[in-house]
């Protein structure tokens, strides 16, 4: 199992993951504005079952990976480096997408098509696969336990974590909405704040040491 202390530590990662506008951000905030709360949480629901998907995957393949090529935590740690950097620079890159900007003229879907299309978005979500592969290895450690169960504890903690925060974003959608339109230095500050601490932790996992 991942220490204690240093799962405080991805927690942090994760929920800054949650917080970077992306496509199940956008695909939530959409539905819970134009049909409701209701319709958000189904699609909510959709979105973490895709989750769950990429984590039995991605613990299946770091698990491999790990074994059979010592060399591939490295190769992982660039690539959880260059993740955040990307991360903070679409966070502030110029004309870039206010995420509460979304299309009022989406049509009325059924359950069953919110749930699906959440999960679709879920699973074909590049941020989350990439997250998955780049940002796990570095918090699992060998003498810590088996790599297949600390990667499925990491998965878990995620998906809680980016339920949490989804679900309270769905409850609250049309009000941030107004909010940001109207105080839009306020949105300039979030991502300044975003980008900042996004590079700061790229930092730091640069100059981590390896296992």
């Amino acid at each position: 199992m991942v220490p204690f202390n240093e799962l405080i530590g991805f927690m942090i990662a994760a929920f800054l993951l949650v917080l970077t506008p992306g496509p199940n951000m956008l695909y939530l905030i959409s539905r819970s504005i134009t049909q409701g709360k209701k319709a958000g949480i189904i699609s909510l629901t959709g979105i973490v079952f895709g989750f769950l998907f990429h984590i039995v995957l991605v613990s299946f393949g770091i698990t491999a990976l790990l074994f059979a090529v010592p060399f591939a935590y490295l190769i992982l740690k660039i690539l959880g480096v260059a993740y955040l950097l990307y991360l903070a620079f679409q966070a502030i890159k110029p004309n870039g997408k206010n995420m509460f900007e979304v299309n009022d003229k989406l049509t009325i879907d059924k359950p069953s098509k919110l749930f699906g299309i959440g999960f679709l978005t879920s699973v074909l979500n590049p941020k989350i696969a990439m997250f998955y592969l780049s940002f796990f290895p570095q918090f699992i450690k060998p003498e810590h336990g088996s790599i297949m169960t600390q990667s499925l504890q990491l998965g878990i903690t995620q998906a809680t974590i980016s339920f949490t925060v989804n679900f309270v974003i769905v409850l609250t959608a049309s009000r941030m909405a107004v909010f940001f339109a109207t105080k839009p230095t306020w949105l300039k500050v979030q991502k300044w704040f975003m980008a900042g601490v996004l590079t700061s932790m790229a930092i730091k996992i640069a100059f981590s040491k390896a296992k």
